[in-house]
């Protein structure tokens, strides 16, 4: 996903400069090491739910401030260095933003993410 282009985008609708005062952007990186052990890993192999991914950033669209969400999850096999996770949350004032940035990507994480480690 282009952010640039994603955020032009939003930027076009004539409602956002009346509702937005703030854009947070996750952009999720593969690593070249395990968080757990610090290990070496070459690659990583992603499933995405995106059903699940939708329904949370429905559910997190409802909340206070926000205005708009965009999610991009990328699935298959990523090497150190890949774009595999894209949110987008645009909303009112930074307190709204960062905590629904912050609740969307704990729970996309954890709800609608599977990941497997492939070891140097």
């Amino acid at each position: 996903m282009d952010i640039s282009k994603k955020i032009a985008e939003l930027k076009q609708d004539p409602e956002f400069a009346a509702n937005v005062g703030m854009i947070l952007i996750h952009n999720g990186i593969v690593r070249g090491w395990s968080r757990g052990t610090h290990a070496d890993v070459s690659g990583i192999e992603i499933q995405a739910d995106h059903k699940k991914i939708e329904e949370l950033r429905q559910e997190h669209e409802q909340m206070d401030g926000i205005y708009k969400i965009v999610v991009h999850a990328n699935e298959g096999t990523f090497k150190p260095g890949d774009d595999v996770l894209f949110l987008i949350v645009a909303g009112d004032i930074r307190e709204n933003v960062k905590a629904c940035l912050a609740s969307l990507l704990d729970r996309v994480k954890s709800e609608a993410f599977t990941k497997k480690e492939i070891f140097a």
